[in-house]
């Protein structure tokens, strides 16, 4: 053989295990997502836009080493399971869940694929993790607010833009822990606040209107909304109804505002699904969902609607506008 000839052949020879750790380190790794809204919905998918982009940064491309599973299963828990097993199935090296009625299906469900969180409220309490600094088992992401007084802080701003609410109507989802919570400090705050609060337990569509149309039914009445999954899905029904049943409302995220309703005053989910790629790349990269620790939002938003308040006779006071953060006019 020629010596170049032999020179080029041992050159190959060589670059084969070259090739064949790079074509392993290639290797298609797959992400399960499961949302807690419907798909239409445009806040959806921002999120999901938002965690795409924050992925493509991190060096992690579509067609190239991940491939992205997105279902909507919105708030209904049986069908959140059947789209779960359809993804499990598919055999993902990591989940992103949204919501605590989706969390809750994983975490009962999937017991060794790392899981990142979005959007719950309370996780030690829903026993999602056993601590927020080090989680155990699979869970592990971003949550709500770290502390139940944000229903208080609900209150007051409510109170400051509707001095007359004398009564609020504290919708919630009795199932949820964080809501227990959420009530129980809200109860705390109501009386320096001269306000009686009012469980409004919904679980669908047919409850909310049941039970905003009955507590309607007293003068001098207001609304706080809680964040679930449900309650993001009936955004437009319940805005819809607080306008027709002249109740002013405060909402958890500014996206119930741009909706038409009054204010909001919460943290902002695409930011928490940018947050979430970095854990998923991470996880991608070897660390373990139990060294990752929840994280809580470090800013909130405050969102006010004035033409909702101009329909509701509403005179916001300067000061509070000058707090927001958006005026929609």
């Amino acid at each position: 053989m020629k010596r170049r000839a032999f020179i080029t052949l041992l050159g190959g020879a060589a670059s084969w295990p070259l090739a064949a750790r790079a074509q392993q380190a290639e290797r298609v790794r797959r992400i399960g997502v499961l949302m807690g809204y419907a798909e239409i919905d445009p806040a959806a998918q921002a999120q999901v836009a938002a965690l795409r982009q924050e992925l493509r940064k991190l060096g992690w491309e579509e067609g190239r080493n991940i491939r992205i599973d997105v279902r909507f299963p919105a708030a209904n828990a049986d069908r959140v399971r059947a789209i779960l097993m359809e993804l499990m199935s598919l055999r993902p090296d990591v989940l992103v869940s949204n919501s605590n009625l989706v969390t809750a299906v994983v975490h009962a469900e999937v017991r060794t694929i790392p899981v990142i969180f979005t959007f719950v409220g309370d996780p030690v309490g829903s026993g999602f993790v056993s601590n927020d600094a080090r989680p155990n088992d699979n869970l592990t992401g971003f949550a709500n607010w770290d502390s139940p007084a944000m229903s208080g802080k609900w209150l007051e701003l409510l109170k400051e833009v509707a001095p007359h609410v004398q009564r609020v109507g504290f919708m919630r989802h009795p199932e949820t822990p964080a809501h227990i919570r959420f009530f129980k400090s809200a109860e705390a705050f109501a009386p320096a606040l001269k306000i009686k609060l009012v469980a409004l337990d919904v679980h669908d569509a047919e409850e909310i209107e049941r039970g905003l149309t009955a507590f309607a039914g007293e003068h001098n009445g207001g609304v706080l909304v809680t964040p679930h999954a449900l309650t993001l899905t009936n955004r437009d029904l319940i805005v819809a109804l607080a306008a027709r049943l002249r109740l002013p409302a405060i909402y958890p995220l500014a996206f119930f505002a741009k909706a038409g309703g009054l204010i909001s005053y919460g943290f902002d989910p695409v930011i928490q699904f940018q947050e979430a790629a970095g854990y998923v790349d991470r996880i991608l990269r070897g660390a373990k969902p139990a060294d990752l620790p929840v994280q809580y939002p470090t800013k909130l938003q405050l969102v006010i609607n004035l033409k909702t308040a101009k329909a509701l006779g509403l005179a916001i006071p300067e000061s509070f506008l000058l707090r927001a953060d958006e005026v929609i006019e």
